[in-house]
Parts: C-alpha cells; structure tokens; sequence
C-alpha cells in the first residue's frame, strides 16, 4: 500500500499560444517548483495556472513526462486560442482547491458546481459530463441492490475521495447522521482499490471512464468489477479562482470552448477517448 506524503509536486509547463493543431499530447515538464514560486513568463501577457489531479483519463502525467488527457487536450485547445501561456501545477484534488481558494492556482478541471465553490470561484460553461459508478469485489457484482441507500442500508462502507462531489443523492446520504459513518475518505482512489480489496470497505465510487482506465492499468479487472448502481450523469466544468482570475477570463475561455465546439475540435477530442 502506497503511504500518502502531505506534499504538493509543482510541475510548470509553458504553452506557447498557437501551437500546431496536430499535436495530440501536451506540454513537456520543464521543472519542479516550490508552489510559492512561479515561474515568470513573458511570451504572453495572458498566463494562467492550471491545477492537475492525475485522473486518468481526464487529467494525467505520461512515462515520457508529458501531460496528457481528454480535459487536458480541450483546455490545451481553448487556451491557443486566447493566445495564453499555461502553467501546471500538480497535486491531490484537496491540496488544490486550498491553493485555488489563495489564487495560487486559477482553474482546476473536472468540477462540479455547489453553492459552497461558488463562494470562492468562477464557473465555465460545462464542457462534458460524468458518471459515478459502484465499484465491488468481484463477487459481490451480482448482489440484487437498487441503489446507493440500500447498499449502504445493508451495513455496507463506502469508499469516497476526500472533497469529490458526487451529486445530490449522495450529498443527502452524507447529510444523514446514521449513515455518515459508511462513507471512508480516501485522497486518491487507488487508496480506496487497495482498501476494497482488504475488505475494509465494501465498495467505492469513482468516475465510470476513470474506474476503467485504474483498474485496467493497475491489472485489477480481475479482483473488481463495477456493480449496477449507477448515479447517473451530472454536468462537468472548469472552476477558476475568485482571488486570480477575472470574470472576462472566465467569458473569454467560455467563448473559445464555444468555438472549439462549432470548429469541431471539440468533437474530435471526445471521439479519441471514445473508445
């Protein structure tokens, strides 16, 4: 089992504007940094810094140290087209949200939209959408449960991961005092693998494309299959800081994923990771 250090890795990348269309992976990691110092850019006047939560295949860092993915290339897209330098920084989904919250890091992607980040961050327009699924042991696939609450109504534990949110139902299951204790915080997924197959939880929740990509690279589709229990799909977006990034950033980024959609850019990104 993989031991949790409490530390953010920085990787800073610099994205020249315009850069050729045919390019299916991003940035090349030119250094690791302290969070506190960034790297001073001066191609453009427009620099943002984008926190990464390796989420495969959404978000994640290649063998060859690249950064790579579905959200990773669509931002990638947007951001030529503001002609904006980007930079990344690289850590766990509750590291980045403190430093989104100081302005240290002005967009994460993959958000969902609550009314506690709206006190503290920007909303884009959603750029795709997401489904949790009930990932068990494998033999417990075929266990007849309708849904979430009776799975947990069975005396069955919850793998989560620390800050994600699932959408409202599980939101509701939370909210209730007796069921709270079912839910088991983890900071990455993999932690939640590794616990489900120690029996000391019965299940986790995780993205159905992300779930997929672990289990298939860590060799685990043997051991862990995902159960019926769906949570259905909910809408996904990009959430900038309050403290760093303006409103018309935040329009400017709506509009080029605007154009990114009538170009049909956007169409073919989703149709790569399609399959």
């Amino acid at each position: 089992m993989k031991t949790y250090i409490p530390v953010v890795v920085v990787v800073m990348l610099i994205l020249s504007g315009c850069k050729p269309a045919q390019q299916n992976e991003t940035q090349t990691v030119a250094q690791s940094q302290p969070a506190a110092a960034p790297v001073a850019v001066e191609q453009n006047d427009c620099e943002l810094t984008l926190g990464m939560d390796a989420w495969e295949p959404y978000q994640y860092m290649t063998v060859g140290n690249t950064v790579a993915g579905l959200d990773v290339e669509i931002v990638q897209a947007v951001m030529d087209n503001m002609d904006c330098s980007l930079n990344v920084i690289q850590g766990s989904w509750l590291e980045l949200l403190t430093l989104l919250k100081q302005g240290e890091v002005d967009f994460v992607l993959g958000a969902s939209k609550t009314d506690d980040r709206e006190a503290f961050a920007y909303f884009s327009e959603p750029y795709r959408q997401e489904r949790f699924q009930l990932y068990v042991r494998k033999d417990q696939a075929n266990l007849p449960y309708a849904d979430l609450a009776a799975f947990l109504a069975d005396g069955h534990k919850v793998g989560v991961v620390n800050e994600y949110y699932y959408g409202d139902e599980v939101a509701a299951l939370y909210a209730d005092e007796t069921q709270r204790s079912k839910f088991v915080g983890a900071i990455i997924s993999e932690l939640n693998m590794a616990r489900l197959l120690d029996e000391e939880i019965d299940g986790l929740l995780e993205d159905s494309f992300v779930g997929a990509s672990i289990l298939r690279r860590k060799g685990l589709d043997k051991y862990i299959q995902p159960h019926s229990i769906s949570l259905g799909s909910s809408d996904v977006y990009v959430m900038f800081s309050k403290e760093s990034v303006s409103p018309t950033q935040v329009e400017q980024f709506n509009s080029g994923l605007a154009q990114l959609r009538d170009n049909g850019s956007y169409s073919r990104i989703m149709e790569k990771y399609s399959h």
